[in-house]
């Protein structure tokens, strides 16, 4: 089963097998209940009708019994012994006693006048009490309890059947207490339920098939576009064109939202890839300059050792060396390293870095509040890196001034590096922050840089949750903002 249409068709096929059993089982059993319950009340309206005759003392031989194929009815007394029984029943089960012939004939009545309708009943005179109720029988009584009733089986003419057979008790006017068993015959009941047991053994399989079908196809349906996404996958994995995109359905639906997820992700990865791509032809094209000139010099001054330029090699090495080190961070940043939880004062960072650039051209004018504190947390190492490029940035561009200031703001630590330069346009303001991107071209490589110090700024800067930006200084110059989140208080 690796098809997910064969799970889902043999998964809602099972639910609804069971949901069916449950409920054929279930109403098979309400039907069969019913039925039984009618059956036992017809049961016990022959067994009461009997059984009034007997409270009425009409003689056992003389009670009007009903039809033994419609409701077979027995009569035993107190001792089981069996009084009446109903004409042409062959053999019964079910109830107290499966005799069929009467064990007693006559039973006792009640007291009463005499044939010819004289003498009191008492055996007194005749006081003359017109409103006593001389010569009246007595009379018995029917039991106005619930009945019991039991299932049975009953033989008349040959022919055997089931029944619900209810028990009535009854008293004669003479006190005897006589027991009638009816029955009621249960082949409405029998003949329902195995109408209804053969039509659901007819129609369950049918059901189940067309549930298969119809999950089958919807499912096959439902999944089509799914097998359109990963085709187009597969011929993207083998072109490798990171240009192309799956197809997207017109529904709104799961598959809708995976295909433009996909198709998001294709466009992520193919502006990755193309970034790669372009940093690795910068990177080549970068580092081939300051390798070709050394390895200039290095030939000539292996052929002519009077002509050797040793500072021209050594610039042209450390040149080569930075540019590495800005290639090699760039890499650990792509690689998603986590700058580290170090707690930082930025002001006395910032008074680190300048103080350490006596190379300079322009002097550095540094603004820190000295009692404000200025903490953050993160890489001192890359944070210092992002200083070091701004002012990199700053000397390179101004013209006589480059000033750095430290302040909070907002809940967070504020370092700005402005000079008096021509400043950014507008908008190159987000191109600036592009790897490998120089604004002035007019300038030879050998005195610009690679255009990888803001880009790596902005890099570090997003890694501690920070921002840098651009705007214009003062001074008419580019004023470039680092924001980091301050150090929260401890004691908050």
């Amino acid at each position: 089963m690796r098809s997910v249409r064969a799970r889902a068709a043999l998964g809602a096929t099972v639910v609804v097998a069971v949901a069916l059993i449950g409920a054929g089982l279930a109403v098979l059993l309400v039907l069969r209940a019913n039925l039984t319950d009618q059956a036992g009340l017809q049961a016990e309206v022959a067994a009461r009708e009997v059984a009034g005759q007997l409270a009425l003392d009409v003689p056992v031989h003389q009670l009007d019994l009903p039809d033994a194929e419609e409701h077979p009815v027995q009569v035993i007394d107190e001792d089981g012994r069996l009084v009446a029984v109903s004409e042409d029943l062959v053999a019964i089960t079910g109830t107290d006693t499966d005799r069929v012939k009467p064990q007693v004939s006559v039973l006792p009545t009640s007291a009463g006048t005499d044939d010819d309708g004289g003498g009191d009943r008492h055996g007194g005179e005749d006081r003359g009490d017109d409103d006593a109720n001389v010569g009246t029988p007595a009379r018995g009584e029917v039991s106005a309890d619930d009945p019991d009733f039991t299932n049975g089986t009953a033989t008349v003419d040959g022919d055997t059947a089931d029944y619900r057979f209810a028990s009535v008790s009854a008293t004669t006017g003479a006190g005897v207490t006589l027991t009638v068993h009816a029955g009621a015959p249960l082949a409405t009941e029998q003949r329902a339920v195995g109408s209804v047991r053969r039509a659901m053994l007819i129609g369950l399989p049918v059901m189940l098939l067309i549930v298969a079908a119809v999950t089958w196809l919807m499912t096959r349906r439902a999944l089509r576009p799914v097998e359109g996404i990963r085709a187009e996958m597969s011929a993207i994995t083998a072109s490798e064109d990171l240009s192309r995109r799956v197809p997207e359905p017109g529904s709104r639906d799961e598959i809708a939202r995976l295909a433009r997820t996909t198709n998001e992700t294709l466009t992520a990865l193919e502006a990755s890839v193309d970034r790669q791509r372009r940093f690795v032809a910068d990177a080549s094209h970068e580092l081939r300059s300051p390798i070709a000139s050394l390895r200039t010099q290095l030939e000539v001054g292996a052929a002519h050792p009077e002509l050797l330029d040793v500072p021209g090699a050594v610039t042209d090495t450390v040149r080569l060396q930075a540019l590495a080190a800005d290639l090699l961070l760039l890499a650990r940043l792509d690689a998603g390293e986590r700058p580290g939880s170090t707690r930082l004062d930025i002001g006395a960072l910032v008074h680190e870095e300048v103080s350490q650039r006596t190379g300079d051209r322009i002097p550095v004018a540094v603004s820190v509040p000295p009692s404000e504190p200025l903490e953050v947390t993160g890489s001192r190492s890359q944070l210092a890196r992002v200083i070091g490029n701004l002012l990199d940035n700053a000397e390179r561009h101004a013209e006589s001034s480059v000033a750095v200031s430290v302040c909070t703001e907002r809940g967070g630590v504020v370092v700005a590096v402005g000079d008096d330069g021509p400043g950014v346009p507008e908008p190159e303001s987000e191109r600036i922050f592009e790897r490998f991107v120089r604004l002035d071209d007019a300038r030879s490589r050998d005195e610009g840089g690679a255009g990888l110090g803001l880009a790596i700024a902005r890099d570090v800067a997003r890694r501690h949750h920070g921002t840098l930006t651009v705007t214009r200084s003062p001074e008419g110059g580019a004023r470039f903002e680092l924001r980091l989140p301050a150090r929260p208080d401890p004691g908050d």
